[in-house]
């Protein structure tokens, strides 16, 4: 498949000697997409994106991020080229997305969503770029960071 256009991709961090602890609250919002960033390394992120109605993404694919997805509350619908159904899950359920992989998820369910992502970038690579195959959906909402909420 090719792109429809590209854009750069949330890339990792910088490098770090110092382990990063933090923990995680649902956020208090009414916004229907909301990450809140548990840590960020060169090699690695993860965060937690809960989305409410409206919150899902557009069909696109990272060239330099293999991630994983993991169904904290809710239940979410992954799909792939053509709304190609690839997982519907539930709690405790999850999906490895390689890099190259188009996707596009859901909500599939009333009760609010929680996504654990887990992304690990590929640091040979030239660039690290997200591979647009449709129209974004809804605009990038801005981060939370939970290492910014421990007592």
């Amino acid at each position: 498949m090719q792109p429809i256009n590209t854009e750069p991709a949330t890339a990792a961090g910088k490098r770090t000697h110092e382990p990063t602890v933090f923990k995680y609250t649902t956020p208090k919002t009414d916004a229907p997409k909301t990450h809140v960033r548990l840590f960020r390394s060169d090699l690695m992120y993860a965060k937690i994106q809960v989305l409410k109605s409206g919150g899902e993404n557009n069909l696109h694919a990272h060239n330099a991020q293999d991630g994983f997805w993991m169904v904290l509350r809710g239940k979410v619908k992954f799909y792939g080229e053509n709304d190609k159904l690839l997982a519907e899950l539930g709690p405790l359920e999850g999906i490895h997305i390689p890099r190259g992989a188009y996707y596009w998820f859901e909500s599939s369910s009333d009760e609010v969503l929680e996504l654990l992502q887990v992304e690990a970038v590929d640091l040979t690579a030239r660039e690290n770029l997200r591979l647009n195959g449709a129209e974004r959906k809804n605009a990038m909402q801005p981060s939370i960071n939970a290492t910014q909420i421990l007592p």
